[in-house]
């Protein structure tokens, strides 16, 4: 179901703080509150053309009469965007901020095409996730407890990912340290082999937590610099 308006926009609000790039799948928890969640879709670069606002799930953007994803505004977040339509393909994440054009929300540089979109529930403060090297929760392991984790090598994990417990909070892995390359969407449960959680390969080499401005009022992640 989607929610909202189309229109011809021309200009953006002028207060909203920038974000980057993020992304993926996990379509195990309950839809959001929509009252919660807003974003607004441009059909050209730097928010301009044509756009539509959503409040809830958008399995295929071009039923909403939107022809392309050329930018976008998070006014209320999260959200996470997918590559095909039914939220399938490479995903996105989106916190509260401006993306102006696509090399804001990926550096994975496979596609610039985004086909749908849904909000992501976020309702814990608490974050802990364990990834494992094999399939089915075995081999070694790297638990994090409430931090953000932009190298494994760095802390001596040099295995592969494979499966993935969430046990609480909500985060997105990255193909690559410095949280570069694919993302994957990691909602509270079990992912017991790669392909649940949308990756191809089992690589995963850093990770963050979503911290939804509901509990923290920034909101966006912001990179270092």
């Amino acid at each position: 179901m989607t929610t909202g308006t189309s229109q011809i926009c021309s200009s953006h609000p002028s207060w909203f703080t920038m974000a980057t790039d993020h992304q993926n799948p996990a379509t195990k928890q309950k839809q959001p509150v929509a009252s919660n969640f807003k974003l607004v879709i441009y059909e050209q670069e730097n928010f301009q053309g044509r756009c539509h606002e959503l409040t809830g799930p958008c399995n295929y953007i071009q039923e909403a009469d939107v022809a392309k994803v050329g930018s976008i505004l998070v006014l209320c977040g999260p959200w996470v965007g997918y590559e095909k339509p039914d939220c399938k393909g490479e995903q996105y994440v989106f916190e509260k901020g401006e993306y102006p054009r696509w090399d804001a929300w990926t550096n994975s540089r496979r596609s610039d095409c985004i086909a749908a979109f849904r909000p992501i529930k976020v309702d814990s403060q608490e974050h802990k996730i364990v990834l494992y090297e094999n399939p089915s929760f075995a081999g070694k392991k790297i638990e994090i407890i409430d931090d953000d984790v932009p190298s494994f090598h760095a802390h001596g994990y040099h295995e592969k990912v494979s499966s993935v417990r969430v046990q609480s909070g909500t985060w997105v892995g990255y193909q690559y340290p410095g949280y570069r390359g694919y993302q994957y969407l990691f909602e509270k449960g079990e992912f017991k082999e790669c392909s649940e959680f949308g990756a191809v390969l089992p690589q995963i080499q850093s990770v963050r937590r979503i911290r939804d401005m509901q509990y923290h009022p920034r909101g966006a992640f912001q990179p270092s610099t």
